[in-house]
């Protein structure tokens, strides 16, 4: 078991398996090999008398189908992107843009961090809830076999984490504030992902299975691109903070009194899923009236129902 069959043809040797060690040699089991071969990822064998003979293609089909999985493709996906490559289009570009996509978008590098130092860093009393917390989050990762240190994939947030703390802010205080912003971020990647696939990669990537040189030329752009999604965030992030922070110490410095109204119309980021739910029910002209209504109508709601509440009480 798990030796290959060797056949000589002229001066050359062709490798040949039995299903059993062609299992062996490729990580998949008999079970996956035949379900392969039953959806069309996998040619089908020479059959030699009462016996199936595999050779190295099939082996070299089935690391690129284990390949494929690992960057997140589905069987359906992997299917296509087979077929063209049989039909002489080629994987190379593909991959390559696959690769580019989901290589890292910074240049920080995850560290490790006991849990002792992570207890101290928090006022040196273990709390298995907020490391939970932290787990879900993906702020810290767990090491396998390793129950005393753990995977940091970004030394700056948990550094930004612990000087929070250190400045008085409870932990589920912290841990809120980040699935609030992990929300908003989200969003705005989101955003800037429909904005350069509709002006910049459209004419590249406007049909399924992409060309190599499509493929090639993506991944170029997206090489060109990558740094500009945290530049734009950086700057406006700067500047809503100067105004804001600006606007916070001019109401601390002065006298108490009721803010300013604001007679400027002002943008409130909403889920996609919510705007394009909206938009199915009253068309995308009218979005942003019946939000607008919409809102306005819960805050009179909501004053009628403080105002009752406050008769009852005074009654």
């Amino acid at each position: 078991m798990g030796a290959a069959l060797v056949s000589t043809v002229g001066a050359q040797s062709v490798a040949e398996y039995r299903i059993e060690d062609l299992a062996h040699h490729s990580g998949a089991t008999v079970r996956t090999i035949r379900a392969y071969q039953d959806r069309g990822l996998l040619p089908r064998p020479e059959r030699r008398g009462r016996a199936n003979v595999y050779g190295s293609t099939h082996l070299a089909r089935l690391r690129q189908i284990a390949d494929l999985l690992d960057r997140g493709y589905t069987l359906a996906s992997i299917k296509e992107l087979l077929e063209a490559w049989d039909a002489g289009r080629g994987l190379g570009g593909v991959l390559g843009l696959v690769a580019e996509v989901q290589g890292p978008w910074t240049d920080e590098e995850a560290a490790r961090i006991t849990r002792a130092e992570l207890d101290g860093k928090f006022g040196g009393k273990p709390d298995e809830v907020a490391v939970e917390e932290a787990v879900e989050l993906g702020v810290l990762e767990r090491i396998p076999g390793r129950d005393d240190e753990f995977l940091v994939p970004s030394p700056q947030e948990l550094a930004v984490a612990a000087e929070l703390y250190a400045a008085g802010v409870p932990l589920p205080a912290i841990s809120g504030h980040l699935r609030e912003l992990r929300g908003q971020v989200e969003h705005m990647a989101s955003r800037f992902l429909e904005f350069t696939t509709e002006h910049v990669f459209a004419r590249c990537l406007g049909h399924l299975p992409p060309t190599d040189a499509d493929a090639a030329e993506a991944a170029a752009l997206v090489r060109r691109l990558r740094p500009l999604a945290q530049q734009t965030v950086d700057a406006e992030l700067a500047r809503a903070m100067r105004t804001f922070a600006t606007r916070h110490l001019h109401q601390h410095l002065t006298a108490d009194g009721p803010p300013p109204v604001e007679s400027e119309p002002r943008s409130v980021l909403l889920p996609p899923e919510t705007i394009r739910a909206v938009q199915a029910l009253v068309g995308e002209e009218n979005a942003a009236a019946f939000i607008a209504a919409a809102a306005e109508r819960e805050v009179q709601a909501r004053t009628l129902d403080a105002l009752a509440s406050r008769s009852v009480h005074s009654g």
